[in-house]
Formats: structure tokens, C-alpha cells, sequence
């Protein structure tokens, strides 16, 4: 467990860091960061690092201090692990901070800066109305911060009224977009339905539809190489791994008598796996259906669990649960499994930036949940009708995208860094989508 004092000290590190990078320019005439430059704002510490120290005061919610260290990649899986992690999606607000302080193009100076980034880690913060004592007050998720914002420098905001500023909130969007009307409120904070926010760009786990400034970016997986040769490795590993099972599905849930697509899984699952004694597969199978349960969330911080399983299955299923994305999407892209979606709000209408839209029918397959639900569609004869040769063509599909939806270690090697993650195109497509506002915004 994280000690208060190893707490404190990653406070101070991450205050030395931010002096050393924030208060200087590298080169204001590199060529590379023309139209690049991003100012971090400099907040008090209430809206980050203070939040830390309060790891494990809420009783409803899980005691999340094991999972600061290594600045939010969590602990090593085990101690001579290189790049396996017990990462917790919520961190990704400390994971994306402290990978912006490595940013080659920041600016002290926010008048010459083309984005700003506001390190408030309001997934953290969000924690005290979810299951906190102020839950009565969710309307007042990022008040706070905005009347900071219009105090302190005011003009840093006014120039392009928040436009040009862009924030990371770990969680999906519905966590944040309760209606200022409910009362008394319901589940989430009201931080994504404050005016006052409208103009801001937020990067969260799970977008909504409609709402032009959120976007969709990768959950963190527990894989974060620091230099190429780890990345590598790990490539050749899953481009060697035998698929001896057809499909399998790593989740929880499909118990409930009312029919759902999970539980459509379980049962075609069960019922394969009685066939599978009397019926000889085809295809080099072994098996033609393998579930891992991840009830209760057994799986969540244990990489192991769910990652051998899946090197050696061809497909694996992404059910929607409780919100249509899943994080078990990118450990299956990391394992070369292929995904196959049953609805295009897991992933095709979301990561848009990491997964263009236009390939995905070159890297997944997709069943629509009311064919297998209402409509008889079995799962398996979808899978077991595509050929191999099809099959091979989509892995390496698969295989190419891995670097893309990973965020690789702070600190990794130069080589490591001219291979674009999960972080390098998130920051790209944020800068792209202010400037298309701004461009817009003058225009009116």
C-alpha cells in the first residue's frame, strides 16, 4: 500500500518537474512544434496532487492508494516485471499529467501557446460526490476550479473564453453529466453540464454522442514499455502464440434472467463446450469457447488473470455492460485478439482518433446484440464462417494498432519515442480540434 509519506514525496516530485519544464522554453523556433505548443496552467495543488493524499478515506469507495505508484502506472505485477503493471483505469489523469510534463513543445508563456492543458484530475475529485460525503452537492463538481480560473490570471482564459484549454476526466462522460435540475440528484456530478465548461475540451474514457467536446481516448491496459526492444519483444511474443481457442469472453455479468447479450455469451459458451465432446473441431481448435470470469472485479489490477487466455484465442467478444465501452477492448488489441463488437458505441462512434472508423472492418467483426439476442444469431457460425487467410489478415491488422492505443512508461527511450501511443495521438488530435474550433469560433 502507498504510504502518506511516499505520497508526499511524489508531490514533490511532481512540483520539481513542472518548475524544470514549465518555466522554460526548449526552442521556440524548433520546427516540430510550430502550431505544437501547449502551457500547462499551474493549479494549486486541491485540484491534483492534494487529491492523492486522500487515497483511502472513502469507505464506499475502493482504497486506491496501491495504485499510485510509478505515477499512476500502479505496482509491478511482479518484481522482475519490465513493463506489466496493476493499472487502474482512474489513474489516467496522473498517467496523462506526468506524460505531459515530458511534452517536447511546452511553453511557459500562455499567449504563445496554441492549447492549454489543465492538470485537475476531476475523476479523483469527482470520487468525494460519488461516494463521498458531499454527494448531495454533485452540482458543484468544478465550481471551484472555474472561479479559480477567472481569478487567477483571468486573461489566460478570456483570450479565447477556454476555447484553447483541455482537461482529462478518467471516467465516462455520464459520470459527469448529471442534469443541474435533478433534485434531489441522481448518480454523477453536473462538471460536463456546467455552462461555464461548455467551450473546453475534455478527453474522457467513454464519450457521449453528441456533444462536440468530448472525445473518447484508450483506457490504460497494464502493459507500458519503456523502450523499443520491450515493445518489440512483446510483439513477436503475440505474433508467436498459438490460437487454440476460437472465441472467448473476459468479463462478468450474463447471470440475469432477463436476456442481455452477455447472457446470450454464457449460454452459447455452456452450450459449445457440451459439444465440444461429441462434435470434432475444425480449424486447429482446440476449443470453441473459453470464458474468463471477472465477476466482482477480480480482474481489474490482474493482468495475468485475463492476458494468457486471450494470447491464445482468436476473437474476443466486447459485450456492452453497465456502459457500452470496455477497457478489455485494448487488453484484447495488446493480445492480438481480434474484438468483435456488438454495438458501434464500444468503440467505432468512440476512439475515432486511435481507431479510425473507416478500418474497422479490417480489424474486428461486428454482430449487432439484437440478432443474438432476439434474432437466433449464433456467434460461433459468424466466426467460424470467416477464413483463415481472412483471419491472419485481420490479426496483423490488430498487431499494427498496438502501439497506438498503449500508453508506453514516462521516461522511455528515444527509440521507443518515435512510435506514436495512446498519449502522442491523443495530444495531436486535441491540438487539431481546438484549432478547428478557434477557426470556426472566429468565423462567427
Amino acid at each position: 500500500m502507498a504510504s502518506r509519506p511516499r505520497i508526499l514525496i511524489w508531490v514533490a516530485f511532481f512540483f520539481f518537474f513542472e518548475f524544470v519544464f514549465c518555466e522554460s522554453v526548449i526552442d521556440p523556433d524548433a520546427p516540430e512544434c510550430t502550431k505544437r505548443w501547449i502551457h500547462i496552467r499551474r493549479l494549486p495543488t486541491r485540484f491534483n496532487l492534494d487529491l492523492l493524499t486522500n487515497c483511502s478515506e472513502y469507505p464506499v469507495f475502493d482504497d486506491f492508494c496501491p495504485y499510485l505508484a510509478n505515477h499512476g502506472l500502479g505496482q509491478k505485477t511482479h518484481n522482475n516485471s519490465h513493463s506489466w503493471y496493476r493499472t487502474d483505469p482512474l489513474m489516467l489523469e496522473l498517467v496523462f499529467h506526468r506524460r505531459m510534463l515530458e511534452y517536447p513543445c511546452l511553453t511557459s508563456d500562455p499567449s504563445a501557446a496554441d492549447a492549454i492543458f489543465l492538470p485537475y484530475y476531476g475523476g479523483i475529485d469527482a470520487i468525494r460526490y460519488l461516494f463521498g460525503p458531499e454527494v448531495n452537492s454533485s452540482f458543484e463538481h468544478g465550481l471551484e476550479l472555474y472561479e479559480f480560473l477567472q481569478q487567477d490570471s483571468p486573461e489566460v482564459w478570456s483570450r479565447n473564453g477556454g476555447h484553447d484549454h483541455f482537461t482529462v476526466l478518467a471516467r465516462p462522460a455520464w459520470d459527469f453529466s448529471q442534469s443541474l435540475d435533478n433534485d434531489p440528484p441522481i448518480w454523477g456530478t453536473s462538471f460536463l453540464e456546467l455552462p461555464e465548461f461548455y467551450n473546453i475540451t475534455v478527453l474522457t474514457l467513454e464519450s457521449r454522442p453528441w456533444p462536440w467536446q468530448e472525445q473518447a481516448i484508450p483506457y490504460p491496459t497494464s502493459f507500458h514499455p519503456a523502450s523499443l526492444v520491450l515493445l518489440d519483444s512483446w510483439v513477436q511474443r503475440v505474433r508467436r502464440s498459438r490460437r487454440t481457442t476460437l472465441m472467448l469472453f473476459a468479463g462478468g455479468g450474463g447471470t440475469s434472467l432477463l436476456p442481455n447479450i452477455r447472457r446470450s455469451i454464457r449460454s452459447e459458451c455452456e452450450n459449445s463446450s457440451n459439444s465440444e465432446n461429441s462434435t470434432r473441431i475444425t480449424g486447429g481448435y482446440s476449443k470453441l469457447c473459453y470464458i474468463v470470469d471477472c465477476s466482482n472485479g477480480i480482474c481489474e489490477h490482474d493482468p495475468i488473470r485475463y492476458m494468457k487466455p486471450m494470447l491464445q484465442a482468436s476473437f474476443c467478444l466486447q459485450p456492452p455492460g453497465d456502459t457500452p465501452t470496455r477497457r478489455s477492448t485494448f487488453d484484447g488489441i495488446l493480445a492480438g485478439c481480434i474484438p468483435v463488437f456488438f454495438e458501434d458505441l464500444t468503440a467505432k462512434s468512440q476512439y475515432g482518433w486511435h481507431l479510425p472508423k473507416e478500418e474497422f472492418r479490417e480489424f474486428s467483426v461486428f454482430i449487432p446484440k439484437e440478432d443474438v439476442v432476439f434474432g437466433g444469431q449464433r456467434i460461433l457460425d459468424v466466426l467460424m464462417g470467416i477464413p483463415r487467410a481472412e483471419v491472419r489478415r485481420m490479426r496483423e491488422k490488430v498487431m499494427e494498432l498496438m502501439p497506438k492505443i498503449l500508453y508506453r512508461k514516462h521516461g522511455s527511450s528515444l527509440g521507443l519515442r518515435t512510435r506514436k501511443d495512446a498519449f502522442d495521438i491523443a495530444v495531436d488530435g486535441t491540438i487539431d480540434r481546438i484549432k478547428s474550433r478557434l477557426q470556426k469560433v472566429s468565423l462567427k
